[in-house]
């Protein structure tokens, strides 16, 4: 495992990476267990795998930024990948690299890395065929988005896919609504205007901090870049408020691939993508 490149960036950037690394040390094996906890976790998962399988090939060479304990390197394993592992968090890793070896995923991959998604210079231009960015990545890069998406997009080869998933402002309000209106007015205003839940907007909070997505914010972004959009998505929305019904559905297994079924559609359908917890994006280089 490689030491990071740079930690340290601008101190007068919104984005500190030592603190996104720290929280994700922390946050330990629960970055492993977060998209299992509940039914709609699970259909988080289901929505954002099937994307990794409708447009990746076996034998595709994929960078996995961000990959933390190793999720969604298990999936891009099974889908006969080669994959060079990579997260800003030493701890995440080390778990990654544990579970590889548990869940007997370890052959698939190349190397594990920490690395930061600003700071792709190890990596020559135009190698990897996917660059996989699940979880949140480009939300938690805060004002360094556009340097970390540049980066993302020149290690891919010409007319390589980049998948995505950010943080989204409604689906993220629409999960958390409770804890949303307990926040003062004024701050709550200051993230629903802006996006970020930072230093700035709200001061009294200890890291985490992130950037929420609009879902038309995304595709302005990413279009700006050159990169050509294939497939925007949230990650669930049906059944975002119905945990107790899920678990009785979840019994059924035709009912609960049924209701896969109508997420995927449904999710990908225009007038729901701001109504998950995070948004989806399948991209292609020019």
């Amino acid at each position: 495992m490689q030491p990071p490149q740079n930690l340290n960036l601008d101190p007068s950037s919104s984005y500190q990476p030592a603190l996104v690394a720290k929280h994700f040390d922390e946050f330990g094996i629960r970055e492993w267990e977060r998209l299992t906890q509940t039914p709609s976790d699970e259909v988080s998962l289901a929505i954002h795998t099937h994307y990794l399988k409708q447009y990746i090939s076996h034998g595709d060479l994929v960078l996995e930024i961000g990959a933390g304990a190793g999720r969604f390197t298990q999936v891009l394993a099974d889908l006969g990948t080669k994959i060079v592992v990579a997260d800003i968090s030493s701890g995440q890793l080390e778990l990654n690299k544990r579970l590889a070896t548990e869940y007997g995923f370890e052959s698939s991959v190349e190397d594990w890395q920490q690395i930061d998604i600003c700071d792709l210079s190890g990596f020559e231009t135009g190698v990897f065929d996917v660059v996989v960015a699940y979880g949140g990545v480009f939300s938690y890069v805060l004002d360094r988005r556009d340097l970390a998406l540049q980066e993302s997009l020149r290690v891919l080869k010409p007319d390589g896919m980049l998948f995505l998933s950010v943080m989204s402002l409604w689906g993220t309000a629409h999960r958390y609504l409770d804890g949303v209106l307990a926040l003062p007015p004024a701050i709550n205003q200051k993230i629903t205007e802006s996006g970020d839940i930072s230093p700035t907007t709200f001061p009294a909070r200890q890291g985490n901090f992130m950037h929420l997505f609009r879902a038309d914010e995304l595709r302005q972004w990413l279009e700006q870049s050159g990169a050509r959009i294939v497939k925007l998505s949230a990650s669930n929305c049906l059944s975002l408020l119905w945990e107790q019904k899920l678990e009785q559905i979840k019994q059924n297994r035709e009912k609960w691939h049924e209701l896969l079924r109508m997420e995927i559609e449904a999710c990908a359908d225009a007038g729901c993508l701001n109504m998950g917890t995070h948004i989806i994006a399948v991209a292609r280089k020019a």
